[in-house]
């Protein structure tokens, strides 16, 4: 039976990664974040065979994406879907700013949501979506997906059924995710990518 396998990146450090901010959605990659981008493609070429890439909408992902996709002579896509989380007011504020919410709950962080935005399970539901359909349009195909580190927690929960357990995976973090038979496998984390 095909299998189709998704390779879930985070895009490489940003600008508000850099400066511990929840930035807009224009926010670049740094000269460090397009060096993991670059690690990252190395590390499929060894491994994988992607024919697409496909990115949320914002900057800093579409910029690790192109990286990837020239690398590999391959398509680039936009999928809207696995756009960042909003973030409401705490867009331009640091990430200390969620601590100092009385909501903000670590034990059930996926369900708190930021004022004027929208929780973790909420980008889930439609990250989730996104991802069954290109299971079903990509089949037994290794597709790159890039997004953000909260979309990709969120897609972990989605495919290994639980929000137990998942982590945010750091800048040019990578997560497996394969599809066969109508369903998903538990995620997979390969060993990380050295530092660059």
């Amino acid at each position: 039976m095909p299998v189709t396998r998704f390779i879930l990146i985070r895009h490489g450090q940003s600008e508000g990664n850099r400066d511990k901010r929840f930035p807009s959605h224009l926010a670049p990659l740094t000269e460090l974040g397009r060096s993991q981008a670059q690690a990252v493609a190395q590390w499929i070429e060894h491994r994988y065979q992607p024919n697409l890439v496909v990115v949320s909408p914002f900057t800093r992902t579409y910029q690790t994406g192109a990286i990837i996709a020239a690398h590999f002579g391959i398509e680039i896509t936009a999928e809207p879907a696995i756009r960042e989380q909003h973030m409401g007011i705490l867009i331009g504020q640091t990430w200390e700013s969620v601590r100092n919410d009385p909501t903000w709950d670590r034990n059930r962080f996926w369900l708190w949501r930021p004022a004027g935005g929208e929780n973790y399970e909420e980008v889930r539901i439609r990250a989730g979506r996104a991802l069954d359909r290109m299971a079903e349009l990509q089949h037994g195909r290794d597709v790159v997906v890039v997004s953000h580190g909260g979309v990709i927690s969120a897609l972990c929960a989605h495919v290994g059924g639980t929000w137990e357990g998942v982590r945010v995976p750091r800048n040019g973090g990578i997560v497996i995710a394969e599809h066969a038979e109508g369903r998903y496998k538990p995620p997979i984390i390969p060993e990380q990518l050295s530092p660059v």
